[in-house]
Order: structure tokens, then C-alpha cells, then sequence
């Protein structure tokens, strides 16, 4: 088809939504090893996991085997509020690069909160509000999560208390402040608040902080009061579930000008992103309908994949959640504060994970410079700021598109812009001042993480 039939945005229209989420798991035929009970060592019961999750969101979280699952029509209709969103041609970058490559991105900052956490959030919200609960906690890295959240809160009446990783805090107070508008209370995290904080504090006075330090102090303070319970914005296959939206939505944009995506890349940190844009390519890959090469992209600085170690760990540096296996730096690895970009998870989606050890999805891990002018570029040209995790997929985007001028092949590209970079002006002055380093873990550093794996498996 030429280039001049398929528009700049493919936009689809309000009918096109999808109705149910897909759950890629039912078409895996080695599933993800499940949670563990880290005083048991046995599988997570739901009766175990209602203490600190939604009742709802613990089934959908054990649900293996259905592959599709109803979107609440109440859920559907906050969806219409940016829903379906714009599937983008990259015209002005391909030109830019000189490339015979096709580049689509699917833009999810096309909202109040910026990004495409929103999908989960009001999800979650609307679990916790349909079981009369007072409110919610969680965490948040860069801030996208903790504002889409309190956002949803908001919409829902519900009490919304964030701990956000502390460099963050201080380096993005403006997210903080779109948080307090919608009425969250916003803690920098490691805090004095909880006792895992103290503790962790006393190990680490001078951290600043980590998503698994953030997870432990919103789930003490979830444990710890009545009619409260924990969400979280990335890992766990709930979201990932949430998050197929965007895949779907882009299914449906592609088949309507019948492309067919060869390379998909995403941003890597917890696996929400990545996992929710290639769930459904990922699912006919699995069924043996088509082939794609799907890259996941995470920061030199945090590389789980590219560096971790499959295995069980915590999902939190306060070693109180369940046991997860999955490609993991160990749940006390904490991340360099220079490390501008958010993806700060010690770990990666359990799902992910697995099919990354099937060999089904390769990894990468790039530079933070690299990432930046990666997003420079990008934004010169395309005329969105991208956020900082975004641009992980837009610097391999990049990469791949100046591949395929080297040899000559027309590969379509597709990736991830999960949302814009409007309140991570620290980090671009940083970089454009020539202030901003890539710090990138040793050997030595990883392995001393890696020994305190627990023993389990």
C-alpha cells in the first residue's frame, strides 16, 4: 500500500475500543511460575492475596485460562474520556533519517496524566470503589503511575496515599503538585513514615531511594489500615491485562490499512508498557499465525534483563511482598540517582520474563545520553517531548530504522510512546547542559545483589 493512502494519525473511531482485555497467559503453554507465600514457600493463595489486593484484581492476577476478559462498561466509558488513541506515522523521522523503514508509534500521553498508566488506574480505582473500600495505596517511580492514580481516585472519591521514590520527588516537584491537585498524599520514599522505611534508612541513609523501597512502604501502609488495600502500576500480569489496550487498539489500526508490524519495541522497567502494546502479537505468535521480532528496551543503569538473574525474589527491597520469579538485579539493588529516566524496578514482569526465557522477545540495555538525544532528535522532528522511558524505545527505533538504510530492506517498525516528558525538564537540562552521566552497574555490584537472593527454587 503507498505511503500517501495511510494517514500521519490513524485515528479509530469510539466503536473501535476494545470491549475485553486479552490475557496472554492463556495462550502460553509454559505459563509464569506463580507467587509465593515468602513464609511458606507455596503458591499465593486468593484468600492470601485479598489482604493486600482488590478481591476482583486477585482473580484476574490468578486467571490463566481465559484469553479475553470483560472491560466494565463503567471502565469503557472513562475510557472514551482518550480512548481509542492515535497511532502515528513517523513521516518526518523516516525522512529525517534517510530510512526506507515505515516507523508507527502509538501515542499514550494523549491525557491528563500524561501517560499510558491511566489504562490501570481507573481499572484498579474502580475495583477498589465497587468493594467499598476507603482508598488505596502505592507507589510511584518518575510520578506518571501516582498521578494517573490519584486521578482515578478522584473520579472514584477514594483516598489515595503515594510514596514516591525520593530522587524523584525531589527532582519532579511538579508531578508531585499534579498529585496534590487531585487530592493524593504524596511521600518521598525511603520515609520516617513506616517502620520498613526506618529500616531501610538505617541500611541505606543515603539513598535516594527505589521502586522496591516505595512498594514496601505502600504495602505496610496498606496492611495497616482498615478498609485500605495496595495497587501497583507496572509487574504484576493485572496490569499488564489493563494495559492490553494499547495493543489491541493498535491491532486494529494496522489491520485497517493492512500493515503488518516486522520489528515492535517497548520500554522495559517493570513490563506494563511492553507488555501491554505486544500482548496481542505476542499471542499469535504463540499460536503459530505469525512471526515478529519483539525488543524490550531498559535502561544500562537498571538492566534486569540484559543482566539479571532468573529466579525467584522479592517484588519489594523491604522483603514483605510475595516471592515472584523473574529476571531480577535482587530486590536490594538500588538504581544510581543520576539515572534520569524512571524504569528503576529491580525486576521484570513475571510474564515477560517467561517469554523472554522462552526466546520469543530480545532484550537490550542503552546509555542514558543515548536515550536523550535519541529523544532530542525525535522531538525536533515529531513535535512531542517525549518522557525519558519512552525514548529507551525511540533510541532502538532509531537504531533499527538506520539498519534498514544500511541494507536497503523496508521493514515496518512499530514502538511504544507511553507518554510525554513535560515534568522531566530536570533530566532534559541536565543532558542539555552536557551535566548528565550513564552510570552502569558492575559486575561486582550486580553479584553482591544477586547473593541474597532468597533460597527458594
Amino acid at each position: 500500500m503507498s505511503n500517501e493512502k495511510i494517514p500521519y494519525k490513524i485515528y479509530l473511531e469510539e466503536k473501535d475500543l476494545p470491549k475485553q482485555w486479552y490475557n496472554v497467559r492463556a495462550d502460553m503453554k509454559k505459563k509464569p511460575a506463580p507467587l509465593l507465600n515468602p513464609a511458606t514457600g507455596k503458591p499465593c493463595t486468593a484468600e492470601e492475596l485479598s489482604h493486600v489486593f482488590c478481591n476482583e484484581l486477585v482473580q484476574q492476577e490468578l486467571n490463566e485460562t481465559d484469553p479475553y476478559i470483560a472491560i466494565p462498561q463503567e471502565i469503557q466509558d472513562f475510557y472514551k474520556m482518550f480512548r481509542p488513541s492515535p497511532l502515528i506515522r513517523a513521516y518526518f523521522l523516516e525522512k529525517k533519517l534517510g530510512t526506507p523503514a515505515k516507523i508507527y508509534y502509538k501515542f499514550e500521553g494523549n491525557n491528563t496524566s500524561g501517560s499510558h498508566k491511566l489504562n490501570s488506574a481507573i481499572a484498579q480505582a474502580y475495583y477498589a470503589k465497587k468493594q467499598g473500600l476507603k482508598g488505596v495505596t502505592t507507589e510511584t517511580g518518575a510520578g506518571q503511575w501516582g498521578t494517573a492514580l490519584s486521578m482515578a481516585c478522584s473520579y472514584f472519591d477514594l483516598d489515595c496515599q503515594v510514596y514516591m521514590v525520593k530522587v524523584s520527588y525531589e527532582q519532579k516537584p511538579f508531578r508531585r503538585e499534579v498529585m496534590r491537585t487531585y487530592g493524593a498524599n504524596v511521600t518521598p520514599s525511603p520515609s520516617m513514615t513506616t517502620e520498613v522505611g526506618r529500616k531501610i534508612l538505617a541500611e541505606f541513609p543515603e539513598t535516594g531511594g527505589s521502586l522496591g523501597c516505595a512498594i514496601s512502604e505502600a504495602v505496610e501502609a496498606a496492611t495497616s489500615q482498615e478498609g485500605y488495600r495496595y495497587v501497583l502500576g507496572s509487574v504484576l500480569s493485572q496490569v499488564l491485562l489493563h494495559q492490553t489496550v494499547i495493543g489491541l487498539e493498535c491491532k486494529t489500526a494496522l489491520d485497517k490499512y493492512g500493515e503488518k508490524p516486522d520489528i515492535i519495541i517497548g520500554c522495559a522497567g517493570g513490563g506494563s508498557n511492553l507488555g501491554g502494546l505486544v500482548a496481542p502479537f505476542m499471542g499469535e505468535k504463540l499460536r503459530g499465525e505469525a512471526d515478529y521480532q519483539i525488543i524490550a528496551v531498559e535502561p544500562a543503569s537498571c538492566p534486569s534483563l540484559t543482566r539479571g538473574t532468573y529466579a525467584y525474589d522479592y517484588c519489594d527491597t523491604g522483603k514483605i511482598c510475595p516471592l515472584q520469579k523473574m529476571y531480577t538485579l535482587g530486590s536490594g539493588f538500588m538504581p544510581s540517582p543520576n539515572h534520569a529516566g524512571g524504569l528503576r524496578y529491580h525486576g521484570m514482569s513475571a510474564i515477560l520474563s517467561e517469554l523472554y526465557d522462552q526466546g520469543l522477545m530480545e532484550a537490550r540495555s542503552v546509555e542514558q545520553t543515548s536515550v536523550f538525544e535519541a529523544a532530542q532528535q525525535f522531538a525536533r522532528v515529531e513535535g512531542i517531548l517525549p518522557a525519558p522511558e519512552s525514548s529507551h524505545a525511540i533510541r532502538v527505533a532509531i537504531d533499527e530504522a538506520l539498519k534498514c538504510k544500511e541494507t536497503g530492506e523496508e521493514k515496518t517498525i512499530l514502538f511504544g510512546l507511553t507518554g510525554t516528558g513535560y515534568f522531566d525538564m530536570y533530566a532534559y537540562a541536565a543532558y542539555n547542559d552536557g551535566k548528565m552521566s550513564d552510570y552502569i552497574p558492575t559486575d561486582e555490584e550486580i553479584a553482591k545483589s544477586i547473593a541474597n537472593l532468597p533460597k527458594i527454587g
